[in-house]
């Protein structure tokens, strides 16, 4: 993510904390750039290691809470999946991911068929669908060589 594009997010996150009456501190500005500058979704942890090194004494908590409210506001996205650690995306568009079930990795996947699906009617379930992002789980590149080299 280029300069640019990582100060227009940071302002777009002021405007929404500002709009909500949110503080907009040093710590939660700290945070959402190290997302931004980790192309990789980081776990809450990663992001936490990343801000530690520039403010030692912020806490896990806070990282968490932050992270959460990122999420709601929609200035990242989650990029969950069972039984592994919850990761953070700075992509807000429509993509999709693929997932290592050997070495957790997500890479973005971007593909018109995929967003094309059709949501399913589930108004008789009471659930109202907003939209979708489909999860691949596979085996990457890197874990394939590695065991092929055992």
């Amino acid at each position: 993510m280029d300069d640019r594009e990582k100060q227009r997010r940071v302002e777009v996150f002021a405007g929404h904390c500002r709009d909500r009456s949110l503080p907009f501190t040093s710590q939660r500005r700290m945070i959402l750039e190290a997302v931004l500058d980790l192309d990789n979704h980081p776990s809450a942890d990663q992001v936490h290691e990343r801000v530690a090194r520039r403010l030692p004494g912020i806490s896990r908590a806070t990282v968490y809470r932050t992270l959460e409210t990122l999420v709601r506001l929609g200035v990242i996205t989650k990029a969950c999946h069972p039984g592994r650690v919850v990761r953070y995306d700075r992509r807000t568009d429509v993509h999709h991911h693929l997932i290592c079930l050997n070495c957790d990795e997500v890479a973005d996947i971007s593909d018109e068929h995929l967003d094309a699906i059709p949501l399913p009617d589930t108004s008789a379930l009471g659930f109202e669908l907003s939209d979708h992002r489909v999860q691949l789980r596979g085996i990457c590149q890197t874990c394939r060589e590695k065991e092929e080299g055992s």
